[in-house]
This record gives C-alpha cells, structure tokens and sequence, in this order.
C-alpha cells in the first residue's frame, strides 16, 4: 500500500499553515525562477484547472523534471526490464510465501479484479500483486478515475509538445528496483496480506489521501501519512530511508545544477516535498528561497 501510494509516507512535519502543492523556487544565483509541483498519481487531472498560478510556472519554464521519463514506459526493453523484476528469480514460489488459505484468499482478489489466476504465474513477486491488487480495487471504488490520466504523464507530455527538455532524476531501472526488489520476498508477503486483511482501512485511507490532495492541502496530506496502523503495514525505518529520504537528498543534489541551467518545472510526489527531510526544507538549507504560490 505504502509503495503503491507513490512511496509518500513521511515522519515528520514542518511546513507552514498556508501550505500549497506548487511553489516558486529563486535566489542562489537563479537568473529565473524554477517552481516545483506535487503530484499525485490517483488525482484526476481535472485538479490542474484549481491550482494557482499552474499556467504561468508551465509558461516560463523550459524543462520539465519529473522522477522519471514516462515516455520510456513504453520503450520494449524497459517492459521486458519489468517483467524481470516483478518475477521471482531464485526456487522460491509464490504459493511457498503462504499457507493454502492466504493463497487461495489472495487468488480469490486477483481473479476478481485483475483477472489473474496465480496458480498458473507461480513466481510473481508479491509486490507486484500488491501495488497492482490496490490499484484495480480503488479504481472499483472511484467512478470516473483513469490510470491513463496522471498528471506526471501529463506535464511532460504537454512538455514534449512545446519543445521542452524532459529530464529524470531516476531512472526505470532504479524505480523497478524499488517497487519490486528493495525487500525481501518474506516482508512482501506481510505486507501484501497486511494490506488484504485490512481492505477497508486501506481504501479509507487512499480515499482521504486523494481527497486532502484535491483540497492541496499538505498539512492534512502529511498527518494522514503519519497515521500508524501497529501492524505490518507500517513501514519500518530502512524502507523510509531507502524509499523517501534518501531518494529526496539525491534529488536535492541534482536540482540545483538543473534550474542554474534554465528554469525548471519540477513535478515529483506530493509527500517528497515537505517535512525536515523533505525537498522544500533541502532547497532551502541550499541557500533558495522557496515559496508557495497563493
């Protein structure tokens, strides 16, 4: 669930009452502002119409950052890269992770909602299963919302159009790794089952998330990911570490020579930017100024 929520828990808050989702960011040697959006992938792309001065960051900049280039999606080796990853590489076995009643249980969801039989797919990672089961359930959940209308997708598509330079700071490779092989097969069964058996709280959530995304309310988005289950749900200090804090300090060091070159539209998770370790504070202990745009 953590993993499919675009990896956006956080533990700790520091951000300011009049928080937004897209800020200015200027000074330190900028010639022109740069300005960085948070995004979040099961928000309709109707938000882009409510957010504040949208049009003109998108106008003035020329480059669109995003965590990764989603038009290599669809490049054919970085398909065929995916299928590697989200498969079981050693003797393990999917059924092996479980008993007969989570399996069968779990098999009972994926013909339900993703038409999957797993007996017959005996070595995808439960990851895969994971972030895809959730996906396809909210979607049951929510009328109207579309997979193929994500407003990271959008912005650099729109981008590619004008001319504009897209840039990654992560590649596919890295990404993959991280939804499908940064822990053990062990810890992605418990979370896979720990998501299932609490289906109800889980979609309770994803829907409060998505709503306090459409009010742009960062304050509200990060009490929400603060919420701990006391289960295996929860994630533990390493899985932060590898999947939020040090991601946000890479990208830190990366940001800076890219807005010095021309300015930049950056548009990353929502839960990437706030918080002590988050994207605006790093900016900002760098020497920018940044600031929300009302």
């Amino acid at each position: 669930m953590k993993k499919f929520l675009s990896i956006i828990l956080f533990a700790s808050i520091a951000i300011t009452s009049n928080a937004q989702i897209l800020w200015r960011i200027s000074g330190n040697g900028l010639e022109k502002p740069s300005y960085i959006l948070g995004t979040h992938h099961l928000a309709p792309l109707s938000i882009i119409d409510s957010i504040k001065g949208l049009p003109k960051a998108l106008e003035s900049t020329t480059q669109i950052v995003g965590e990764i280039n989603m038009a290599n999606i669809k490049n054919p080796d970085m398909i065929q890269l995916m299928q590697k990853e989200m498969m079981i590489s050693s003797d393990t076995t999917l059924a092996s992770l479980f008993n007969k009643e989570e399996f069968d249980t779990i098999n009972k969801l994926t013909k339900k909602y993703l038409t999957l039989d797993i007996s017959l797919t005996p070595k995808l990672k439960p990851s895969f299963l994971e972030s895809n089961l959730m996906v396809a359930i909210y979607m049951k959940q929510i009328n109207g919302f579309n997979m193929n209308e994500q407003l990271d997708s959008y912005f650099q598509t729109e981008g590619m159009k004008k001319g504009k330079k897209i840039i990654a700071l992560e590649t596919l490779e890295f990404q993959f790794h991280i939804l499908y092989s940064s822990s053990s097969l062990k810890r992605q069964a418990e979370m896979l089952l720990c998501e299932l058996n609490n289906i109800d709280t889980t979609l309770a959530l994803t829907k409060e998330l998505t709503s306090d995304y459409m009010k742009q309310d960062l304050n509200a988005l990060l009490k929400l990911s603060e919420k701990k289950q006391n289960n295996q749900c929860d994630p533990n200090p390493d899985e932060l570490e590898m999947t939020i804090y040090n991601r946000n300090r890479n990208w830190a060091k990366q940001l800076p020579k890219i807005m010095k070159e021309a300015p930049a539209f950056i548009a990353v998770g929502a839960l990437h930017l706030p918080g002590d370790k988050g994207l605006l504070h790093l900016l900002k202990l760098q020497g920018y100024k940044v600031e929300p745009i009302k």
